[in-house]
């Protein structure tokens, strides 16, 4: 027996923009990823879902899953606003080094760093007056100058490639 998938109402959107929220705050990330694609399927270009899906993805980064990194960048650069996509795109570069560093992988750690430095400064200068990449920012600057690993991988040539996984 073949089973497809239902599609929602346009008047439950934002209730399940909710439970997706309320998903990624119980750390179920698969959970809220599964409902954003369901609001996206009935409203593709909808801000929320895209950042909500998005950052559901980066939540996996722990996992290894090869492909959630580029996945995440290629939601987040659905976001039509200029500032929420850079600094959202950010976000997935900073989690992207922060799980690199968990996997003692200091030379790919620091090269996400410095893609998420880049793109929090990009954001800055675009934002509306948000502290947010600033404090983003400030923690990567603090996360390099802490880890004595990073430190000396910021010195050492790297590859400009960053892969997350195998």
């Amino acid at each position: 027996m073949a089973f497809e998938l239902k599609r929602l109402s346009r008047s439950s959107l934002d209730a399940a923009m909710q439970k997706a929220a309320h998903y990624r705050d119980l750390n179920q990330p698969e959970e809220a990823e599964s409902i954003c694609r369901d609001v996206l399927d009935v409203e593709p270009d909808r801000p929320l879902a895209l950042k909500l899906l998005g950052l559901a993805l980066t939540d996996r980064f722990a996992t290894g899953r090869v492909g959630l990194l580029e996945e995440a960048l290629a939601v987040f650069g659905k976001l039509t606003d200029a500032y929420e996509r850079t600094y959202h795109m950010g976000v997935a570069w900073e989690r992207a080094a922060k799980a690199h560093l968990e996997r003692n992988e200091a030379h790919n750690a620091a090269a996400a760093f410095e893609r998420a430095l880049r793109l929090y400064e990009e954001a800055e200068s675009l934002g509306p007056g948000s502290p947010d990449p600033l404090l983003r920012w400030n923690r990567c600057v603090r996360l390099l100058a802490q880890n004595p690993s990073l430190r000396d991988a910021m010195q050492e040539p790297r590859e400009s490639q960053v892969h997350l996984g195998d």
